[in-house]
C-alpha cells in the first residue's frame, strides 16, 4: 500500500472523527445546562434523578456506555439496527456521557457566583429568568472556560473509543493499517493528527477566554 493511499484512507478517518467532535460538543454542551438546573432544582426527585444519572455516566466507563447503547435497541427491545447506527450510536452516547461532564463544570460556576448577584438583580427589577440568561449566564460563561477546555481536549482523544463498535474513525483506520502492514507509521501518523488538532482546540478555547477576560488592563 502506497503512502498516498494510507494518507487518503487516514484523512477519511479524520473526517469521521472531526464530525463527531462537532456533533458531541453541538448536543452535549446545550444539553449539560437543563441537566445542571435539574441537578441544583430544589426538587428532590428530580435533583436525585439527574444526581443519579450524572454519577453513573461519569461512573462508567464510555466505552461500555457506547456498547450498551448500540447493542440496546436490538437485546431490550428486539429491534434490528443496520450498521448506520453505528455512528448514531457514537455520537448519543458521546453528547449523553459529555453533558453529564459538562453539566457539573456549569454548576461550580454558577454556585461561585455571589449572591449578592441575584439580589442586585432583583432590586434593579429583573425576573428570575432575566438575572439568569443576562447576568448570571455570562459570567458563569467566563468561569468555566478553562475546565470546558480540558474537557473538550479530552473529547479529541476520546473519538478513538468508536473502534469499540467498529466506527471508521482515524483510530480505527490508522489500526487496521498498522496490522496489515505491520507497521507502526499509520499509528504514528494518527498520533500527530491528535497532537496538532489538540493544538488548534486549545488555541481556539484560549481565543474565546481572552475575549471574555474583560476583567483585564
Amino acid at each position: 500500500m502506497s503512502i498516498t493511499t494510507v494518507f487518503m484512507k487516514l484523512m477519511g478517518g479524520m473526517g469521521v472523527t472531526v464530525l463527531i467532535f462537532i456533533l458531541t460538543l453541538l448536543f452535549a454542551t446545550p444539553l449539560g445546562l437543563p441537566l445542571c438546573l435539574a441537578r441544583m432544582s430544589k426538587n428532590k426527585i428530580l435533583s436525585g434523578i439527574s444526581g443519579a444519572y450524572i454519577s453513573v455516566m461519569r461512573g462508567t466507563p464510555l466505552m461500555l456506555q457506547l456498547i450498551v447503547i448500540y447493542f440496546l435497541p436490538y437485546y431490550g427491545f428486539g429491534i434490528n439496527v443496520s450498521a448506520k447506527y453505528r455512528f448514531a450510536a457514537v455520537i448519543i452516547a458521546f453528547s449523553l456521557n459529555y453533558a453529564a461532564y459538562f453539566s457539573e463544570i456549569y454548576r461550580s460556576g454558577i454556585q461561585s457566583i455571589p449572591g449578592g448577584q441575584y439580589e442586585a438583580a432583583q432590586l434593579l427589577g429583573y425576573s428570575e429568568v432575566q438575572t439568569f440568561f443576562r447576568i448570571i449566564i455570562p459570567q458563569m460563561t467566563k468561569r468555566v472556560i478553562p475546565a470546558m477546555t480540558n474537557e473538550i481536549i479530552t473529547l479529541v482523544k476520546d473519538t478513538s473509543l468508536s473502534f469499540a463498535i467498529a466506527t471508521a474513525e482515524m483510530f480505527t483506520m490508522a489500526k487496521q493499517i498498522a496490522a496489515k502492514q505491520a507497521s507502526l507509521m499509520p499509528l504514528m501518523a494518527a498520533g500527530i493528527f491528535y497532537y496538532v488538532f489538540n493544538l488548534i482546540v486549545a488555541q481556539l478555547c484560549k481565543m474565546v477566554e481572552k475575549h471574555y477576560d474583560y476583567y483585564r488592563i
